[in-house]
């Protein structure tokens, strides 16, 4: 593909035209296996374009992510449950109704934040980066659970977020129930995390138990 030559009359156009084709690239291959090189083919830019935008490779990933973060945490699973429950345990709960709605879109390409972990360690930048989004998730369902009057909030977010990656790599696997198992687990967890003086009541959109 030939290179814009008025690439540097668009500098948002451009830059938005590289994230974009990163985006998809990364989110589909993870990040070795697609280069500099292709991104800049792919996007119908120059070199020159690319490097003035992001610096390295690094930078490019890093921003990636936060797009990623901006689209699939906050866009999808966060607003979306927040309009699906009416308080702030069924928002919490509704978090798995998503989680399961996009494992059987065409959408579903695993959690981008723990591939790039997995890929390149905790320790690079780039892993680093990820490390940051997913405690940016767990933070956010931290203060969910303070907003529904739980307990040991902390713990709570931490065993809460086990539950939505472990679902997303079992459905990864081929368990196309994983988010509804989680969900169930989750509405437990739940009850597990009530002030001690609170009577133990059924989530919405969950079984009483034993039925």
């Amino acid at each position: 593909m030939t290179a814009d030559p008025d690439d540097h009359r668009n500098p948002y156009v451009a830059r938005e035209r590289i994230l974009r084709t990163a985006y998809d690239l990364f989110s589909r291959r993870g990040i070795r296996a697609v280069g500099v090189d292709e991104v800049i083919e792919r996007s119908s830019v120059a070199k020159a374009t690319l490097y003035r935008h992001f610096r390295t490779k690094n930078e490019l990933v890093v921003a990636f992510l936060e797009r990623r973060q901006q689209v699939w945490t906050r866009e999808l699973v966060l607003d979306e449950s927040g309009r699906r429950g009416q308080t702030p345990e069924e928002r919490l709960l509704a978090m798995f109704d998503v989680l399961d709605e996009w494992i059987h879109s065409d959408d579903f390409d695993r959690c981008t934040f723990i591939n790039v972990l997995l890929e390149m360690g905790p320790d690079h930048p780039v892993g680093k980066a990820a490390i940051g989004y997913l405690e940016e998730l767990r933070d956010m369902v931290k203060q969910r659970a303070d907003e529904a009057g739980l307990y040991r909030t902390e713990e709570f977010a931490r065993s809460w977020h086990i539950l939505m990656k472990g679902s997303i790599i079992a459905a990864y696997e081929g368990d196309g129930d994983a988010a509804r198992r989680a969900k169930r687990m989750a509405a437990d967890l739940i009850e597990q995390h009530r002030s001690p003086d609170e009577p133990t009541r059924v989530p919405a959109g969950t079984s009483a138990p034993g039925r």
